[in-house]
Formats: C-alpha cells, sequence, structure tokens
C-alpha cells in the first residue's frame, strides 16, 4: 500500500513527461523517510519515546499533520515488505543529488542515537546506505561527522588517509565544504 502510494507519484510524473517538481520530490523524500524511519525504529525489537521525538524533531512534522504521519509510522513498521522498494524510488527520484542520501543517513543515524546506539540499527543503517547507491567509507564518513569534533577523526570524515598529500587533503575539504554549505 505504502509502495504504491509512492510508486505512483512516479509513475504519474514520468507519463506526463514533465520533470517532477520540487513539491513532487519533497513529497517522495518525506513518505520514504517516515517509513524509512518506522522500519529503522522496529529493527531493535520495540519503538522507543525518544525514537518518537527524534522523528518528529528531524522530520519537522507540523502538528497538523501528527495523526497522518503517525498512521503511516506505525503502517510501515507493521509492514512484512523491506526497505529495499523505497531507496530505490528515492534513487529514481534524486539520481543527481548523493548530498541528500547523506542527510537520509544523517537523519536515520541521529535517529538511531535518541535511545542507545543498537548494533542492528548501524547494520541496517549500513545496508540503507548501500540500496541508496553510497559506498562504506562515505557510510563511515558520515557516522564519523555525527561524534562531537573532539572525538572526530578528519581523515575519515574526508575519505583520505593521513599520509596523503596536503594538496589533496585540502581537495577534499574544499568539496566536502562546497558539498554541504
Amino acid at each position: 500500500l505504502i509502495g504504491s502510494m509512492i510508486g505512483g507519484r512516479i509513475s504519474s510524473s514520468r507519463r506526463s513527461g514533465l520533470r517532477q517538481s520540487f513539491a513532487q520530490q519533497q513529497q517522495i523524500f518525506a513518505i520514504s523517510l517516515i517509513i524509512l524511519t518506522a522500519k529503522l525504529s522496529k529493527v531493535d525489537g520495540h519503538v522507543s519515546k525518544e525514537e518518537l521525538i527524534a522523528v518528529k524533531e528531524k522530520l519537522k512534522i507540523p502538528e497538523s499533520e501528527i495523526d497522518n504521519v503517525g498512521k503511516l509510522f506505525n503502517a510501515a513498521a507493521k509492514e512484512s515488505t523491506g526497505y529495499e522498494p523505497y531507496c530505490a524510488q528515492l534513487n529514481s527520484v534524486f539520481v543527481n543529488a548523493p548530498q541528500v542520501k547523506e542527510e537520509i543517513i544523517n537523519i536515520l543515524l541521529y535517529i538511531s542515537e535518541s535511545d542507545g546506539i543498537d548494533i542492528r540499527e548501524t547494520n541496517l543503517i549500513k545496508d540503507i546506505a548501500k540500496n541508496l547507491g553510497l559506498n562504506e567509507s562515505q557510510f563511515e564518513g558520515i557516522k564519523e561527522s555525527r561524534k562531537s569534533s573532539d572525538k572526530l577523526n578528519p581523515y575519515i570524515v574526508l575519505n583520505c588517509s593521513p599520509n596523503d598529500d596536503f594538496a589533496i587533503i585540502r581537495k577534499k575539504s574544499l568539496q566536502l565544504s562546497k558539498e554541504h554549505h
């Protein structure tokens, strides 16, 4: 049911021959992210209050939409379908936007951290990242960037080695800065 909602939006926009509007992209992003957060919250066996608060906070859900989002979240948590179809839909909409995919992983990590990091959640997020076309070093960089600055390993964040030439490190730093600012 949920997948058909998103799939229908993608199919109708393709049939019309028009590029998806920003509003359509936002809607697909929001629905997919709600579903992915539900699957994530359920993977450790229970959905905690902290996770629900983190979902509401990160997704900036308006009070007027809480009931609808709650219904979608609960349906997704109960649904036996995996998360892969939603990743495929996100990939089709955000094919040229790796920063959107990276932000999805960042949000999922934030929600996972809200009630204490569970290895099952981390493994699920890592697999979602892979399904979104992100490689392991990109995932590790996003995960590393979530640490407080005193625990941060800049080489992991920049996807480079301490042995790399300074010019290469600087280039990667500038590139990352441009992508996120």
